[in-house]
């Protein structure tokens, strides 16, 4: 990839730096690699709905053209309804995102499992039919060259949105597949207060199970809406150089992806937080 003349790249290594799409969600696609190409930005991690709604093929011209990779889909996932009709729906839309993977160039589709469906208190059998889903999309994935990568989201998210909480868990579920078909997501915003998730990192790493690595820094107070409480690299409690650190001596070389849900940082031109993003990542993490 290479920048315009008189564009400001940002200084410093950004070679392993990419933005998820989510982070700057007030950047229209085109505008977004624009800036990712003047910035010297090389990857992106996109999102099915806002892709879908500009058109697959087309995004993934648009990127391609710009000389971006895309590291990234989210998401699939939501394997946890007990009703037949929903379980079917679940699977057809999981591998039309396999598919989605396959024309933007992406190895790598990310799963938020899915949480408890209403009135059910058995987080054991909803995993259990997150295995049995596995098991029908890993060879299809497999097929097409794709990878799931299980993402395990902090124990707040387990009643609605994800019953996988740790590595451990999202790694028990992996296992069961070949490494190249399901893998794992290392996102420190989820994991970074378990202090049995280094060890995991080391033995995802060992079995080449780390499909995507993401950060996002924990900031206190949560907001109302704790989904959107991601907080700016370098501004909370985590010490991201540490995790990445902890991934690269696991055998991770690849991207590093910033990913934030934040209603305050999304009112901010999104130029600008792309470039103090980019900015902090190298302070940071780099």
């Amino acid at each position: 990839m290479k920048a315009p003349a008189g564009a400001e790249r940002v200084a410093g290594d950004l070679a392993r730096f990419s933005i998820n799409q989510m982070t700057v969600r007030q950047l229209p696609l085109p505008e977004l690699t624009d800036a990712c190409v003047r910035f010297g930005i090389p990857g992106v991690g996109l999102w099915r709905q806002p892709v879908q709604a500009y058109g697959v093929g087309a995004a993934a011209a648009l990127v391609r053209d710009a000389g971006l990779r895309v590291t990234t889909l989210c998401r699939g996932g939501f394997l946890t309804a007990l009703d037949a009709d929903a379980r079917a729906a679940a699977l057809a839309d999981n591998r039309a995102a396999i598919d989605e993977c396959v024309t933007l160039g992406t190895d790598t589709l990310v799963l938020v499992s899915g949480g408890l469906p209403d009135g059910e208190r058995d987080l054991a059998a909803a995993r259990g039919r997150i295995a049995d889903a596995l098991g029908e999309l890993a060879p299809y994935a497999g097929e097409r060259g794709v990878r799931l990568a299980i993402e395990p989201l902090h124990p707040m998210f387990a009643s609605d949105r994800c019953v996988v909480s740790t590595l451990d868990q999202a790694l028990a579920l992996a296992e069961g597949f070949p490494a190249e078909q399901v893998g794992v997501v290392v996102d420190t915003y989820h994991v970074w207060w378990d202090d049995r998730a280094p060890a995991a990192v080391a033995r995802a790493g060992a079995a080449g199970r780390i499909h995507s690595f993401q950060l996002a820094d924990w900031v206190t107070p949560l907001p109302a809406e704790v989904l959107n409480g991601r907080g700016l690299i370098g501004e909370g409690s985590v010490d991201l150089r540490h995790w990445r650190e902890l991934v690269d001596a696991a055998g991770y070389d690849g991207p590093v992806e910033v990913e934030l849900f934040n209603d305050e940082l999304w009112k901010r031109d999104g130029e600008e937080l792309l470039r103090d993003v980019a900015e902090r990542y190298v302070r940071h993490a780099a």
